[in-house]
C-alpha cells in the first residue's frame, strides 16, 4: 500500500514545465529511475517501481533539505522506505546545494 502525500507545487522547478518546449526530450520515468519532488522544503527522491498512466509508484530513497543538502530519515509522517505515488505534474528538478553530512540525529 502506498502513503498518500500532498506534494508541494514544483513551480519554476517543474520537470514538465522545463520540457514544455521540447516534449520529445522529456525523460519519462521507467522502473528503476530515480525521480524527485518537493515536500515541506525537502527534496524527496523516489525510486520508480511501477508506472500507472502519468504517475510513478515507488519507494522513498532520500529526503534532502533543499537549502543545505542535509539528509533526514523522515519529514513529517513520510520516511525512507515508504511507498508513494508521484504524479508527473509534481516532479521537480533538484536544487543545487553544497553537499552536507547526513543529519539523522536531528529528526
Amino acid at each position: 500500500m502506498h502513503k498518500h502525500v500532498e506534494w508541494d507545487d514544483p513551480g519554476s522547478a517543474s520537470v514538465l514545465r522545463y520540457y514544455a518546449d521540447h516534449p520529445q526530450d522529456y525523460p519519462e520515468p521507467r522502473v528503476g529511475s530515480i525521480i524527485s519532488a518537493r515536500l515541506r522544503g525537502f527534496t524527496v527522491r523516489v525510486r520508480v517501481d511501477a508506472r500507472v498512466e502519468d504517475t510513478s509508484i515507488g519507494e522513498v530513497v532520500a529526503l534532502i533539505a533543499a537549502d543545505n543538502g542535509r539528509r533526514k530519515q523522515s519529514v513529517g509522517d513520510l520516511a525512507l522506505g515508504d511507498t508513494v505515488r508521484l504524479p508527473d505534474a509534481s516532479r521537480a528538478m533538484e536544487p543545487h546545494h553544497p553537499e552536507a553530512e547526513d543529519d539523522d540525529e536531528r529528526d
